[in-house]
């Protein structure tokens, strides 16, 4: 497509890096800014960011956005048939346990109010793959706005932007707040008893060992702004109080109407706990509505691609939406006790195997990664036990950017050298709406897991 400019683009700031022997002076003030900003490093562990942000021109971003709203509408499908058929949930293989819970109604409308798509997208012919979604917990939120805003402190990106009038960037917290404001007034119960339908209390749960108070604290921030009392909450400290004669959840600062749940199912159930009970039925009785409900599990899941992949999804998409996932989606099987592994074992530099559980990029191990066969024939074993899936190696796009500090672990300052890096794009979803880009990538190792990845900020130039 000869009206992608996206890599020009990118050449053209890192040509401005080089013009300045790296921007010593900006690199730190952004690394200052990130000394005292909210945290790069997300649950997925990124250790470090580029100096050098991913570029957008319009043309990609009407790929990308029209990448992420389609296959968020194939997600809702797929949500909504697995909490109607049996058959079709089954396909899934989810835990007895898991399964219940995916099956909690939420009393709103959308099945799906946040979801992250990641993408192997090629910035010079347009083309890409679907890497997985994460719809359970969107991660990456807090650490793509903050590197972007770094970077912008820098003389590098005045220059680039004094060439480039209409520059962009992305109000993910904005797309956040909105989900959750639209959900909320979509609630069954969202004025009922004492709730307020428009300035309910807002309870973040989480483990605080998964989450960190400052991830949020532009969350937290923004909606004090407009009248709404939000805090971060310790999973455990859920309890269901009666007060009035009505039932409510409440933690020990008070009662929560409207939760925005952060953790994993996956986590709940492991770490069972009072205030996870306690959360489970303030969801089943509609005592709060919990954003983020249940339901959203099934494709959070690896097994997603394996259940796009095979024909049980002829009936529940459309034309236009089938087509999508075939041109899309990589090959994906899931595996069991019983599948014969001779074919993936025959093609090593094939195949990526993910573990059973929500989709994390850097959980996946490729068969090229291994050490040698005996190797990657001891990984697919493992997933073959525990129910994970094989799934195709999409190709990924290789760009080169300029380290913002080394990553943890690296004893190599790489200063202005360029690095190669793989690029995952996650995109946002918020109400099923794109609301924008985590740019991030890998170096010294495969697509997953990367020995080091990092953050970059993402610019759009709408010229």
């Amino acid at each position: 497509m000869s009206n992608l400019r996206c890599r020009a683009l990118e050449d053209e700031y890192l040509e401005i890096l080089r013009e300045l022997d790296g921007d010593t002076e900006g690199r730190s003030l952004a690394s200052s800014y990130l000394a005292s900003a909210h945290p790069v490093a997300d649950r997925e562990g990124t250790p470090t960011w580029a100096l050098t942000p991913k570029v957008l021109s319009s043309a990609e971003l009407g790929i990308l956005r029209d990448a992420a709203e389609t296959f968020g509408r194939v997600l809702e499908k797929v949500t909504a048939r697995c909490l109607s058929d049996p058959d079709f949930r089954a396909r899934f293989a989810l835990p007895a346990e898991q399964e219940e819970l995916a099956l909690v109604p939420t009393g709103y409308d959308q099945l799906i109010p946040f979801a992250r798509v990641d993408v192997l997208f090629d910035e010079e012919t347009g083309d890409f793959t679907l890497a997985g979604a994460a719809t359970d917990s969107s991660l990456g939120m807090t650490a793509s706005v903050e590197v972007t805003r770094a970077v912008q402190l820098t003389e590098a990106y005045r220059r680039f932007a004094a060439r480039h009038a209409d520059i962009e960037t992305f109000d993910v917290t904005g797309g956040v707040l909105d989900a959750l404001r639209e959900t909320y007034r979509s609630w069954a119960n969202a004025d009922a008893g004492t709730k307020h339908p428009e300035r309910p209390t807002v309870g973040i749960v989480d483990y605080p060992e998964s989450a960190t108070a400052r991830e949020f604290a532009d969350i937290v921030e923004r909606l004090a702004d407009e009248g709404v009392f939000a805090r971060l909450v310790d999973i455990r400290d859920l309890r269901i109080e009666e007060a009035g004669g009505h039932r409510r959840l409440v933690d020990s600062q008070g009662p929560i109407a409207c939760v925005y749940r952060r953790v994993l199912l996956s986590e709940m159930l492991e770490k069972p706990c009072a205030g996870a009970d306690a959360l489970v039925e303030a969801a089943r009785r509609g005592l709060t509505c919990v954003i983020g409900g249940f339901n959203t599990w099934p494709v959070s899941t690896n097994a997603l691609f394996a259940v796009l992949s095979s024909d049980a999804v002829k009936d529940v998409l459309d034309h236009e939406e089938l087509a999508f996932v075939r041109a899309h989606v990589p090959e994906t099987h899931l595996l069991d006790r019983t599948t014969d592994l001779a074919p993936y074992l025959a093609e090593p530099e094939r195949w990526l195997a993910r573990p059973a559980g929500a989709y994390r990029a850097n959980e996946a191990v490729s068969g090229a990664s291994c050490a040698d066969r005996d190797d990657w024939w001891r990984v697919l074993l493992g997933c073959a036990e525990e129910g994970g899936v094989v799934q195709e190696l999409g190709r990924t796009y290789r760009s080169s950017v300029v380290l913002g500090a080394p990553a943890v672990g690296d004893d190599v300052d790489h200063g202005s050298d360029l690095v190669e890096v793989e690029n995952v794009l996650g995109l946002f979803l918020f109400g099923g709406k794109f609301g924008g880009v985590y740019a991030r990538g890998g170096y010294d190792g495969e697509i997953g897991p990367w020995s080091n990845r990092v953050t970059m900020g993402c610019l759009v130039v709408r010229e």
